[in-house]
């Protein structure tokens, strides 16, 4: 179907649509589509419309094709570049240029990892190889780099150029900064050169710090190897274990989990010096420096004085966490009542479970995906005037039966883009819930269109059966509405240029607008309007979702220091060199951040995967956790439906992508210019106990 005859369909049925009413066993579409198996149509002549619509991509050789077409027209957008003179269309024709990689790009990096097929997995892993390497080269490409210098040199063009085209011209100019495109042709080889082995080094830690660690099953008691994968004579332990109620089994898992690996080692000491090597090179501090450029936080400095400040502030409640896990240890096991690190994932939950009887199984019933997608349409349909509309995907535009494709239309703007939702599990898929672009939106010169943004929704949940639909625990349903909020943040955005697009913003800002979405998914005035039993009707009791929102506190303050210490450990691994291992940094940064021991002959750091892709900037979670607790207090706690507060979030914080500095964003939500200790203010706050929650529990 057409975007043309999908958007004339949508219209066409939506009284039809608006009028839907729910009971126990019938949803409005969007409910429908995701509480049921989907029946799918058998038409023998249907054309195979490639993946995403994408034509070339009906078979694994289309990424040969596409990839082809892409650089060919890179070729021709590269010329035009460079002998065009200095003005606005320089800008579009870069990012044109980045548009037409990154469109090939973004979706083989999705089907390299979510394809059932493996050819389809080959051929896009093939692809990213291949883009990646231009990319690099690009990125050092002189002449290409003087056509935007010669446009940002020129005070009197930059005058003339809007502020969204302004900055993605020094976004731009930024990339080739720092792949050393200003340096002699002999530091520029050597930047490369780092550069190239980098990708080799980030590979090799992201695989190994997954990989399984095992040990002689002779070492372990027998009652015991049933916790474990069996090999032979050996047994593999490939997690913590952290929720297992046996002490024991947590701690061999601690200890066997985490034993250094000698490889590992020298490959996590060797990527960070090459990391800072690579940024000393291109005229940083340290790496965390040059990380960090352009971010609300802008500088190592900041982000260590928002942790010292926040783990100050915390330092009694954490103690008093620390505490109750202490005397909880002591009760379920007398003889062995020493906290330890591999404790606390597992009391924390024991004391929240205790204390407000949260079992997941009594929520689930409640919460089915169907409604739960109800939910959430009814929320953005209030908040921004937009809607979600199922609908049914031409052969060959999915990679699996089982996902599902909406709509995302405007009540007077019209379609603004698609959400594909890959939700539920199948072998081989990764067990993660995250949030793809596959196309950026921006205005389309050449063809004087806007273009619509495609995203992918990836989670791994139970499929329908005939008995009951797909049910979520609390958890499940918090993570279905975060990533919503990601793909939101995609749809309504609608950026000039596709490289500020959506969620292509700092990493401290990007996670803003999904941790806000948890707020609403709390909140029972959000929860009423969706939240039944999916057999009788009944809704989900105001108490217990009370009940839910007080457990997130028990243990808060330990639970943020853990953070503070992950954190703080990666500020400090790239920073400048400390002449000392990893461990030792590691032992260091545990006492003072933590307070828990640090266990001889284990290393942590070689399991920190995040140490990859947010290196320098694994403080942005608790930063954007700060702002979004921020906005919800300020803007939506007195009406979490407020249609002028939702246009509000939308023009101010959601429409820019990254074409607006992050904390001017956040000065015009709020309507004034937090400091750090505002941010520190606000996640100390949410530890507040509710004694409303509290007097209403005891009269129930």
């Amino acid at each position: 179907m057409s975007a043309c005859k999908s958007l004339s369909f949508i219209v066409k049925n939506r009284s039809l649509w608006a009028h839907v009413r729910r009971n126990v066993t019938t949803w409005t579409p969007v409910g429908a589509a995701f509480n049921a198996k989907p029946h799918r149509r058998l038409d023998l002549f249907e054309k195979n419309v490639g993946l995403f619509g994408v034509p070339e991509l009906s078979c694994p050789a289309g990424f040969q094709v596409a990839t082809r077409i892409a650089l060919k027209n890179t070729e021709l957008l590269v010329e035009k570049a460079c002998s065009c003179p200095p003005g606005v269309d320089t800008v579009q024709t870069f990012d044109q240029l980045s548009d037409g990689l990154c469109k090939v790009a973004d979706l083989a990096d999705f089907v390299k990892i979510a394809h059932p097929d493996p050819a389809f997995r080959e051929a896009a892993e093939k692809t990213c190889i291949e883009i990646g390497t231009v990319v690099e080269k690009l990125n050092t490409n002189v002449d290409l780099c003087k056509s935007l210098k010669n446009l940002l040199d020129n005070p009197d063009i930059v005058a003339q150029l809007d502020p969204d085209t302004r900055r993605v011209a020094e976004l731009f100019l930024f990339d080739f900064e720092i792949s050393g495109i200003h340096l002699d042709d002999h530091l520029r080889k050597e930047a490369v050169a780092l550069h190239v082995k980098l990708l080799d080094l980030n590979n090799e830690f992201l695989v190994g710090s997954h990989m399984p660690n095992r040990i002689a099953r002779a070492a372990i008691p027998e009652h015991l190897h049933l916790y474990f994968e069996n090999e032979g004579s050996f047994i593999q332990v490939g997690g913590l274990h952290a929720d297992s109620p046996d002490d024991l089994v947590r701690e061999i898992a601690y200890r066997i989990y985490l034993y250094p690996n000698a490889d590992m080692m020298d490959c996590l000491e060797e990527l960070l010096k090459c990391r800072y090597k690579l940024a000393k090179l291109v005229g940083y501090e340290s790496y965390g420096h040059r990380a960090l450029k352009g971010t609300m936080a802008k500088t190592p400095e900041t982000v260590m004085s928002f942790l010292q400040l926040l783990t100050d502030k915390l330092s009694e409640r954490t103690a008093t966490d620390f505490k109750m896990m202490r005397y909880m240890k002591k009760k379920l096991s007398p003889r062995n009542s020493e906290l330890m690190p591999w404790d606390h994932p597992f009391l924390s939950g024991v004391l929240r479970a205790e204390r407000y009887n949260i079992e997941p199984s009594l929520y689930s019933p409640y919460l089915s995906l169907g409604t739960c997608m109800e939910g959430l349409n009814n929320l953005f349909s209030q908040l921004y005037g937009v809607s979600l509309m199922s609908e049914y995907p031409s052969a060959g535009e999915v990679w699996s039966e089982d996902v599902r494709k909406l709509a995302v239309v405007h009540e007077t703007e019209g379609l603004l883009g698609y959400i594909y939702c890959d939700f539920f599990h199948r072998p081989g898929k990764p067990h993660q819930d995250c949030h793809f672009t596959i196309r950026g939106g921006r205005w389309c010169q050449e063809t004087g269109q806007y273009q619509l943004p495609v995203v992918v929704l990836m989670l791994s949940l139970p499929h329908p059966t005939k008995s009951a639909p797909t049910l979520l625990t609390p958890g499940m349903m918090e993570n279905l509405f975060h990533e919503m909020g990601h793909a939101m943040h995609s749809m309504l955005g609608r950026t000039r240029y596709q490289h500020v697009t959506g969620t292509r913003c700092p990493t401290d800002f990007a996670e803003v607008p999904s941790i806000l979405m948890e707020y609403f998914a709390t909140d029972y005035r959000v929860i009423s309007h969706f939240a039944r039993h999916y057999e009788t009707g009944q809704p989900l009791p105001e108490s217990m979702v009370a009940r839910l929102c007080e457990s997130k506190k028990v243990c808060g303050a330990a639970d943020t220091q853990l953070q503070i210490f992950y954190a703080a450990l990666d500020q400090i691994y790239h920073g400048k060199p400390q002449n000392r291992s990893t461990t030792e940094i590691l032992k260091e940064m545990q006492q003072k951040f933590y307070g828990l021991p640090y266990m001889p002959n284990t290393a942590w750091q070689l399991r920190f995967s995040h140490l990859i892709s947010y290196g320098a900037k694994y403080y942005s979670y608790l930063m954007s956790r700060a702002v979004a607790s921020m906005v919800w207090k300020q803007c939506f706690i007195q009406d979490p439906l407020n249609r002028d507060m939702g246009e509000r979030y939308r023009r101010e914080m959601l429409a820019h992508g990254g074409a607006k500095e992050p904390m001017l964003m956040v000065e015009g939500m709020l309507q004034r210019q937090p400091t750090i200790e505002d941010f520190v203010d606000a996640l100390v706050s949410e530890l507040n106990p509710n004694f409303e929650t509290f007097i209403m529990d005891s009269e129930s």
